[in-house]
């Protein structure tokens, strides 16, 4: 009899950490849908992801910030493969201003991704996870518990999301669901609109969180890290 093939559903996977973790998991041999709010960025991620192993990726445009736009992705997986065994919520935003001047639009926007969708892809994910017993991974940040000048939008995001994932870890692991949150210091992506360059080779790679994911994704099932602080180990 075949090993059944796991399913990892993954937000904002079209490029940095999102991209990252589903390339390191597609090597490793298990399926991966990536979600964008870009339908033509996620069917170019998921081309060369399927570069790497034929038929192994789905490309979905979704926005974290409608439940109805997650519902419809996560129903496309379940059509297409019949499981999802691992989420990884990972859309984000960043938007950095003074208290004073930062836009209600900019407030909303912020939080509406980082958290409430979060909240959103968990609703929509939950009852596949408990069929498959599988695990939910947030991508919070180092800013979900140190503060920044300027970050009163992006730190109340992620204060919230690592509170958010914690109290949900200890609603779902009664029915077998692992939820744990990473939380990455400064990471080599597109993420504020940033030009990776040669000079951000200190920085933690995306594919260095992917490799975080699988290994804790195979963790034996008696343990649960539940919280998970990464940061480059010299910075520059």
């Amino acid at each position: 009899m075949s090993e059944t093939i796991k399913t990892a559903f993954i937000t904002g996977g079209s490029k940095g950490i999102g991209y990252g973790v589903a390339e390191t998991l597609i090597r490793q041999g298990i399926q991966v849908a990536i979600t964008s709010r870009s339908g033509a960025n996620a069917a170019e991620a998921a081309a060369k992801l399927n570069a790497i192993r034929q038929g192994y990726a789905l490309g979905l445009e979704a926005d974290v910030r409608d439940l109805a736009s997650q519902q419809q992705a996560v129903d496309k997986v379940l059509q297409q493969w019949g499981r999802i065994d691992y989420v990884i919520a990972n859309a984000g935003v960043g938007h950095f201003a003074p208290i004073q001047t930062i836009a209600i639009d900019t407030w909303k926007e912020t939080i509406d991704t980082n958290l409430t969708g979060v909240f959103y892809t968990a609703k929509a994910t939950l009852p596949s996870l408990g069929q498959s017993q599988g695990y939910f991974i947030t991508i919070a940040s180092l800013a979900g518990a140190n503060f920044l000048p300027e970050g009163t939008a992006y730190n109340a995001s992620k204060f919230g999301l690592v509170g958010f994932t914690q109290a949900m870890m200890l609603d779902v692991r009664k029915e077998g669901i692992k939820v744990t949150t990473i939380m990455p210091g400064s990471v080599a992506t597109q993420f504020n609109d940033h030009t990776v360059t040669a000079q951000d080779a200190w920085k933690i790679q995306p594919e260095d969180i992917g490799q975080i994911v699988a290994d804790i994704i195979r963790m034996p099932a008696r343990t649960l890290p539940s919280k998970i602080e990464v940061r480059p180990a010299l910075p520059a």
